[in-house]
């Protein structure tokens, strides 16, 4: 295996010349009983107690992984299925990072690991069921996120950006203290774009690499707690450690597009995630309430008749620059609001918030993931290994509607 130096931090060794995204292959359920790793270790009995360590969902949300304390698995979310696990008598992964439904994923060792260290990352494809790279670093990992043409590793002061193809390192980004692994990237092949804390408290960082261009938002007085982007990257929802403000941008100018409220007392924002149609948002807490909000934000460039150039980012920002009308406009339902929101500017800004459009409750001693599935469905993942779908009203909102529960660490749910 080929031993390359990284400057700084990392190495990195690829097990062949390169990684190529076009060979990728998509996922398929296992042979009965299959429960192979890379190297032949003796089987885990379903009578071992499985703990689990990290939830995740893929780019799209038709998947999400899990990494236990034996392994890790994949579930398919419509119709709920698992599609496969993988056990190694080594340990656990505290991080598992897919890339849509290729065979491809990132791993990132539990503490008690014995094979896999906390502080380095595989990148292990399962068709051949072994790693074909990886990344040692001098400090634990804290994220890995994956594009079809880049791996970015997340450590807690600095960001390191790949090459899918041969992986040698692209950028490094400094960022504030980073304990969370805070970054997110978009997903159209036409946009490359990144989001991460920035090197203050409260900013974020935008890097559009398509762009060559860097825009520094300051989002929030108190240390950003979750972010994300849009598939195309032009649209940031951002949550501070508060907990009771969820801000949206626009990435390219840094202008703040709407402001919704969760609540009023502190809670600790799990996710946040943005329909594909940048119609509703979803955002989970420590609180136990799932909350959808209605956006008045459209994609430049969404209706049939729009010149198709106005999709591009350049052409965004002229837009957007000289006037939000052209990125506001009703959707399909309303935030609800307070009675005496007429008072804007007179009575404290509380009074004047937009409150969330529907919600949906669960217990809350669990941490839950949160994202939008098919016809006006929420679906999420708890670290209980908890999985539900509800599905809410988009004229009249109000409380959703359980469609189902699963409890997804059972051995009985594996693949048949």
């Amino acid at each position: 295996m080929t031993t390359l130096s990284s400057p700084n931090s990392s190495t990195v060794s690829p097990s062949r010349g390169t990684i190529s995204p076009a060979a990728f292959g998509t996922y398929e359920s296992p042979m009965p009983g299959d429960s192979h790793s890379g190297h032949s270790e003796p089987a885990i009995t379903d009578n071992d107690e499985t703990e689990l360590h990290f939830v995740s969902w893929n780019q799209d949300y038709s998947c999400f992984a899990a990494g236990t304390s034996r392994g890790f698995r994949v579930y398919n979310c419509d119709p709920f299925k698992e599609t496969f696990r993988r056990d190694l008598k080594s340990g656990g992964f505290g991080i598992v990072e897919m890339l849509f439904r290729c065979n491809i994923l990132a791993l990132v060792g539990a503490k008690a690991n014995t094979q896999y260290p906390p502080n380095k990352v595989i990148i292990w494809d399962d068709h051949q069921s072994r790693c074909i790279g990886e990344f040692s670093f001098r400090s634990e990992v804290r994220a890995v996120k994956l594009r079809r043409d880049c791996i970015v590793v997340v450590l807690e002061h600095k960001i390191y950006v790949y090459n899918f193809m041969d992986l040698k390192l692209l950028h490094q980004i400094e960022t504030v203290a980073n304990p969370r692994g805070l970054c997110c990237l978009s997903h159209q092949l036409n946009t490359s774009v990144l989001a991460c804390p920035g090197l203050r408290r409260g900013q974020v960082r935008v890097e559009h690499f398509g762009l060559n261009m860097t825009k520094l938002i300051k989002a929030h007085d108190s240390q950003i707690a979750c972010l994300t982007l849009t598939i195309d990257g032009l649209l940031l929802a951002t949550a501070s450690t508060r907990g009771t403000l969820i801000r949206l941008f626009n990435t390219i100018d840094g202008t703040q597009l709407q402001e919704v409220r969760r609540g009023v007392d502190r809670a600790d924002i799990c996710s946040i995630a943005l329909s594909p149609n940048v119609q509703w948002l979803v955002v989970s807490s420590d609180k136990g309430t799932i909350h959808v909000y209605s956006l008045r934000v459209r994609v430049v460039g969404e209706d049939a008749s729009a010149d198709a150039a106005v999709r591009t980012p350049t052409l965004l920002c002229q837009n957007s620059s000289s006037s939000l009308d052209a990125l506001i406009s009703p959707s399909t339902g309303a935030n609800p609001g307070s009675s005496l929101s007429f008072m804007k500017g007179v009575l404290p800004k509380y009074f004047s918030s937009e409150w969330s459009f529907a919600q949906f409750h669960l217990p809350e001693c669990t941490q839950y993931i949160a994202a939008f599935g098919s016809q006006n469905t929420i679906i999420t993942a708890g670290t209980d290994g908890s999985f539900y779908r509800c599905s809410f009203d988009p004229v009249n909102g109000g409380e959703m509607v359980q469609q189902e529960y699963i409890r997804f660490l059972k051995t009985e749910s594996r693949p048949r």
